[in-house]
């Protein structure tokens, strides 16, 4: 049996997130919200050199929440448990975690937004920009530098297509699925840092 492509494991597991959120659940458990993360990894890894700050920061963690699954079934208990020992902000915390990777799935949303609004085969543009929105905001000129400097290695968008064993018309569905999907989960987790006043940018 052929491995399962990993567009398909990323649309798949936030299609589950999203049908979860939509019938109305609450409490989006961490553990399956950590696996669904963790599937996303890879295409870090895929851009090459401009992402891979990116890709050890997001790793680490989606491997924190995942271990911290094991006692915080939830992911408002794992943020309220935080708020309790008032070590929301520390360096490590669950819930400082926890939007790191948002943003971590925000930025490939993002990208993969550009990438099929674009008709040309490098993802300079796309990567550029969806970078610029998501990160560069919360990153130190050091970084900035280094990404702008990994922008011109990236691969184009037909290497990009082979390292993820797909097509064009394969992948831009999947893409459309997970940018659907992901919306719903990114929503939820900003609306759960909102509504208890932890905001979103720090």
């Amino acid at each position: 049996m052929a491995e399962e492509k990993q567009l398909t494991k990323i649309e798949e597991a936030f299609n589950d997130l999203a049908a979860t959120l939509k019938s109305g659940a609450v409490d989006v458990e961490v553990a399956p919200f950590s696996r669904a993360c963790s599937f996303v990894s890879p295409l870090f890894g895929c851009l090459g050199m401009a992402f891979k700050f990116a890709e050890m920061d997001y790793v680490n963690k989606v491997n924190d929440l995942a271990a911290a699954s094991k006692s915080n079934v939830t992911l408002p208990a794992l943020i309220d448990r935080d708020i309790e020992a008032n070590c929301v902000r520390n360096a490590g915390s669950h819930t400082r975690n926890l939007l790191r990777v948002k943003r971590g799935l925000h930025m490939v949303k993002e990208l993969f937004e550009r990438i099929l609004a674009s008709e040309s085969n490098s993802l300079k543009d796309p990567a550029s920009k969806a970078y610029a929105k998501v990160f560069a905001p919360h990153h130190g000129w050091a970084i900035r530098q280094a990404v702008a400097a990994g922008m011109y290695c990236l691969p184009t968008r037909e290497q990009l297509m082979k390292k993820l064993n797909e097509d064009h018309a394969s992948a831009k569905i999947k893409m459309q699925n997970y940018i659907t999907a992901s919306d719903h989960v990114i929503l939820y987790i900003e609306k759960l840092f909102n509504s208890r006043n932890l905001g979103l940018d720090w």
